[in-house]
């Protein structure tokens, strides 16, 4: 999920492509979807349709999503990999999904590019009055896939970091791992000097997105900060530090389920804020080092394994 995809997962890159491609299939004459639902029974009235866009993680989610619901009784079926926001929102707008889950800040930004809400409590009150109608949100789970500051555990210790206010002090003396576009984004160089006055000292650019290049660069003090995403496993399994950021530079990113308000029961709802309520970013730690590392693990086994460890299916 680290890797040349990170544009399409995330963040808006990959914009004109995806209104690209859904306006020619609208031109068509189609939805933005084609094929049948995976495994979706014959018949199957007021079943719901969990689609994903195309990442591991989002298709970790949504199988946790889709298991949670049969587990309720509410029968679901997943149709995974359907491409970036701009397809998959499409596909909830017009049905033929009923819902996928979706990141709030990314998600706020592409509904209102001039949106300013940063925190996870603005960004998510903020979302409500942005949907088009007949679309919702539910409730917004702990967990979040965002940008971060990160260090060596060494690099921590030697400078007392523990956010990014401490960084800010040595920022002059440090260089940075991040994407070229980290340089003029606003939560980039420009977010930094204006939130934490930290002007660093150079920027060593990246494209992997946060990967192994990215990794390797910080561990052996090529760099010494790196713009690293929260659910990247190699932050666990290397001891790096995740600086605090108290004033927000970084948008929140909550994951939480985008839906079409047509099928939407009760009960489904209450499945999947239950979900939302004990999911946590270390949580889609583990799910991504299952499904993208060594292990290979299908999404659904992945997501069923969680679902049964969490206590939701039996």
């Amino acid at each position: 999920m680290k890797h040349p995809v990170t544009l399409t997962r995330r963040g808006l890159g990959g914009l004109a492509a995806g209104v690209g491609v859904a306006l020619a299939l609208s031109a068509c004459g189609g939805s933005p979807l084609s094929t049948p639902s995976t495994n979706a029974p014959s018949g199957a009235g007021g079943s719901l349709t969990v689609g994903s866009a195309d990442f591991p993680e989002s298709q970790v989610i949504a199988e946790i999503y889709a298991g949670a619901l049969n587990a309720a009784g509410v029968t679901a079926t997943t149709k995974p990999n359907i491409g970036s926001r701009e397809i998959y929102f499409k596909a909830v707008q017009d049905g033929s999904i009923d819902l996928a889950p979706d990141y709030s800040g990314n998600l706020l930004s592409y509904l209102d590019k001039n949106a300013t809400q940063v925190s996870a409590d603005d960004v998510f009150k903020a979302l409500p009055g942005k949907l088009p109608q007949g679309l919702g949100v539910l409730d917004a789970a702990k967990a979040e896939d965002k940008d971060a500051m990160v260090v060596t555990k060494a690099t921590a210790e030697k400078y007392q970091l523990k956010s990014i206010d401490d960084l800010a002090k040595v920022c002059k003396d440090l260089t940075m791992a991040a994407p070229a576009t980290f340089e003029t984004r606003a939560y980039g160089f420009p977010g930094l000097k204006a939130n934490y006055n930290c002007v660093l000292k150079a920027l060593k650019p990246f494209s992997d997105g946060g990967g192994n290049l990215t990794l390797q660069a910080l561990l052996s003090n090529d760099v010494q900060v790196a713009d690293i995403y929260t659910t990247t496993p190699s932050i666990q399994d290397n001891a790096l530090v995740v600086l605090d950021d108290p004033k927000n530079n970084f948008k929140a990113q909550q994951v939480l389920p985008l839906y079409n308000k047509a099928k939407m029961t009760d009960k489904a709802k209450d499945a999947l804020n239950a979900v939302s309520k004990i999911l946590s970013t270390d949580d889609l730690i583990s799910l991504n080092r299952a499904v993208s590392g060594n292990q290979k693990q299908n999404p659904k086994d992945a997501a069923a394994a969680w679902l049964k460890d969490k206590g939701i299916v039996k």
